[in-house]
């Protein structure tokens, strides 16, 4: 059958989409920049058809429908990260949520969570039938594989992108064309503290390194400081308007890459329309699947791999809470310690924890003596290897106990560096 006359078999209003929901089934949705909000949107005005729905995803940017209180016993969340959008719906137990490293969530949807339902964002198709996944390939490229109804909104503010995101109309069951600008996250000014937590990381990436960054002021701020840096490498989770430039300057060439040589890989794109321009119709950034973006394994084949988070917290052990503040969900694991380990089996790898020594305007320090209670830790002191703040670089890997808490001391907040040492004299038995 000519793929023409299939697009018009598979085209269906949201309406009639939606509609091959089932009471009690789970359902997979895109995140971020590629949420299906469409879709989701005619999802929520027609919520009392629909009976003990799950709705499994990400981060949602803006507001989100499914912790809205009318929504109780026809929809519910399940989200693999807390933001400030549904943090209190998770706190208050109005939506669950579920922790695992990123790399191994697509494998958790599939084998636990075990959704009927994959929505998704794609763009038009081509000449051949060809639709991408544009932003986000991470852990919905594979539900495709294995839900039983596959439902597409079709967007052309979706980017064209390659990699695992390109698939055929034939892999849905249901397009659903619904045109609306993607939601962006924009790019903030820096801060002083984020330039300067910016020149001492990027001191520490070498010419022909391959870097992961998230987004946000610090990342952003290291890519101000890698302008003069050369044959640089990427392969990340994510990635901001940041490193737009970067590319575009040929700082990041990735000709220096031991796997996926010339090649940008990501799992997904998080910005505005400058990076969803940049990477449309792009042969030189790839998307692929968070199992093999963030696999370890995987990012242990790259020689000279340097891998760049932030974190809440530190205590004088060195280990890293980047995910909670007492028993309330602050964000989520995410990739940081996919990257952490895959770092440093990395031939020539680093890791980097960077983030700015004081949180509420100066008044608490990150750098602690004890982990805050009931907080998990996110990454063990094992794995930490560079720890960053505006004063300076802590190196804690290979030292001892002492050697790591006063390092960390040194670059706490001078505000609090008396009250650490205090407390590194008591646990120590010695003057710091």
């Amino acid at each position: 059958m000519n793929w023409k006359e299939l697009y018009k078999q598979k085209l269906v209003t949201a309406e009639e989409a939606i509609s091959h929901i089932n009471d009690g089934d789970k359902v997979v949705t895109s995140f971020g920049c590629g949420e299906p909000y469409g879709i989701e949107r005619i999802m929520y005005e027609n919520y009392k058809k629909f009976r003990n729905v799950q709705i499994n995803n990400m981060v949602t940017i803006g507001d989100s429908y499914w912790i809205d209180e009318k929504l109780k016993g026809h929809f519910s969340l399940n989200s693999f990260f807390a933001t400030s959008v549904n943090r209190r719906a998770i706190s208050g137990g109005a939506a669950d949520f579920t922790t695992c490293h990123f790399y191994e969530q697509p494998m958790v949807i599939r084998e636990i969570v075990k959704p009927r339902v994959s929505i998704v964002s794609v763009c038009p198709p081509d000449e051949n039938g060809y639709v991408s996944l544009g932003t986000n390939v991470d852990y919905i490229e594979s539900t495709l594989d294995y839900c039983e109804v596959k439902i597409a909104q079709v967007n052309k503010y979706v980017p064209r992108t390659y990699g695992k995101a390109i698939k055929h109309i034939s892999d849905f069951d249901y397009l659903v064309e619904m045109n609306e600008p993607l939601p962006e996250v924009p790019t903030l000014p820096l801060s002083d503290v984020e330039k300067t937590i910016g020149k001492y990381c990027a001191s520490l990436i070498n010419d022909g390194d391959c870097i992961q960054l998230g987004i946000g002021g610090i990342p952003n701020a290291i890519c101000k400081e890698l302008e003069n840096k050369k044959n640089l490498g990427l392969h990340s989770e994510m990635v901001g308007d940041g490193v737009v430039d970067l590319i575009k300057s040929g700082v990041i060439n990735n000709s220096m890459k031991t796997i996926d040589k010339n090649k940008t890989v990501l799992g997904f794109a998080y910005g505005t329309k400058k990076l969803f321009d940049f990477i449309n119709d792009n042969p030189d950034i790839e998307m692929h699947p968070i199992d093999y973006v963030n696999h370890p394994m995987n990012i242990a084949k790259i020689d000279n791999m340097v891998s760049v988070n932030s974190c809440i917290q530190v205590d004088l052990l060195g280990q890293v809470v980047s995910d909670m503040i007492g028993s309330r969900q602050i964000s989520g694991v995410g990739g940081q310690v996919d990257f952490v380990r895959g770092a440093t089996m990395s031939k020539g790898g680093r890791s980097i924890i960077a983030m700015p020594s004081t949180a509420k305007n100066n008044t608490v320090s990150k750098i602690v003596p004890t982990i805050t209670d009931n907080s998990a830790i996110t990454t063990p002191r094992n794995d930490v290897h560079y720890i960053v703040t505006e004063y300076g670089i802590a190196n804690l890997k290979g030292q001892t106990v002492k050697n790591r808490a006063r390092a960390l001391i040194n670059i706490a907040h001078p505000d609090f560096r008396n009250e650490l040492k205090a407390e590194f004299k008591k646990r120590f038995n010695e003057d710091f």
